[in-house]
């Protein structure tokens, strides 16, 4: 496992659309282990692909002392609303107001290509959305009015 290197908002890779995973391999696992070290090094709670610079449509979210690995992953339903504070491993110091659907409920596949869903509400369902909108190459940036800096 390694360390990967955020990019960072200004990075014209971050406004790509991601590509979807066509090989299950060792090099799949090679980088959700990598993500997964370079997210806890970050304390964040989730990191998509192209944030370390490969247009895959891989995250890697904690929540709750729980590890999600989501390959290809795509929201199938979305309800409610919620709004609150963002902020971002690739915009380091900023926080926006954001908001987001309530629930949402997942389909991907695992590192070893089989199916799941998953249903999430709240804070996990932000983080989520947040994370799936990096794939589209969408910055939580795009979706609030007014960027706040993060004192020191």
């Amino acid at each position: 496992m390694a360390i990967r290197k955020i990019i960072f908002k200004g990075n014209d890779m971050l406004r790509k659309k991601s590509r979807p995973v066509q090989y299950f391999d060792k090099r799949l696992a090679a980088l959700l282990d990598d993500m997964h070290e370079t997210l806890v090094k970050a304390d964040g709670a989730g990191l998509a692909a192209v944030q370390v610079g490969l247009l895959k449509r891989v995250v890697v979210i904690h929540y709750e002392d729980n590890i999600y690995e989501l390959v290809n992953p795509e929201i199938i339903e979305k309800k409610g609303e919620q709004t609150g504070n963002e902020a971002c491993l690739s915009c380091p110091g900023t926080y926006g107001v954001v908001t987001r659907p309530a629930y949402v409920k997942v389909k991907a596949y695992s590192r070893d290509r089989k199916p799941f869903t998953l249903k999430a509400d709240d804070l996990f369902a932000r983080i989520i959305c947040h994370e799936l909108d990096h794939l589209d190459g969408i910055l939580y940036t795009d979706l609030t009015d007014e960027i706040h800096f993060n004192e020191k």
